[in-house]
């Protein structure tokens, strides 16, 4: 199994990335938070923690910049019915921190924002992991991804898109706290 990679990337995209590794493409699906940093890679040496998921008819490969992001994601699809598209679409409601909080505190609504996760898989989510990660989001400060899930709604309410409200938002001190708040200093990474 391919388990790392580590090339010069070549092309991106919204769903993907190809990186060139000794003149072969390696096609790469990866979530937005490492599509967005990638994109200014172009061209550029880069490394991919990679997770293969190898069937019948299907070889694909999905990477990650973090390793801390591909155990979390491999955490997620070991989960009965969440297989690897659902997994990165969970990764991209919010960051691993925050994900690994709604778990711990058993907060499915958060995890049910996800096309293709109802309140059944989200609980199953809850049911198989929080064991798992224990006390992991008891350091991070209570209702972080429902704040950052409204200061989300209300940047994309103001005409951004959601890609840009969820960078603009990386770059808010996390002591920011409150969606209004944390909206008005993301207005400031945006531009206006």
């Amino acid at each position: 199994m391919i388990a790392h990679l580590s090339g010069t990337l070549f092309f991106t995209n919204d769903h993907f990335v190809v990186i060139d590794v000794n003149g072969v493409g390696y096609k790469v699906r990866t979530s937005l938070n490492t599509l967005h940093t990638l994109e200014k890679e172009v061209s550029k040496k880069i490394s991919l923690w990679i997770h293969t998921v190898v069937r019948e008819d299907v070889f694909d490969l999905y990477g990650f910049l973090h390793k801390e992001e591909l155990d979390f994601f491999e955490l997620l699809i070991s989960v009965s019915g969440i297989g690897p598209k659902s997994g990165l679409g969970i990764l991209n409601i919010a960051s691993v921190a925050s994900l690994k909080e709604a778990i711990s505190n058993g907060n499915a609504v958060a995890l049910t924002k996800v096309s293709g996760i109802g309140a059944k898989n989200a609980q199953k989510i809850i049911l198989e992991l929080r064991d798992k990660l224990g006390g992991a989001g008891s350091e991070i400060y209570g209702g972080k991804l429902d704040e950052e899930h409204d200061a989300i709604e209300g940047l994309v309410a103001l005409g951004f898109s959601e890609r840009d409200a969820r960078e603009a938002l990386k770059n808010v001190s996390p002591e920011i706290k409150g969606p209004s708040a944390r909206i008005k200093h993301a207005l400031k990474h945006l531009g206006r």
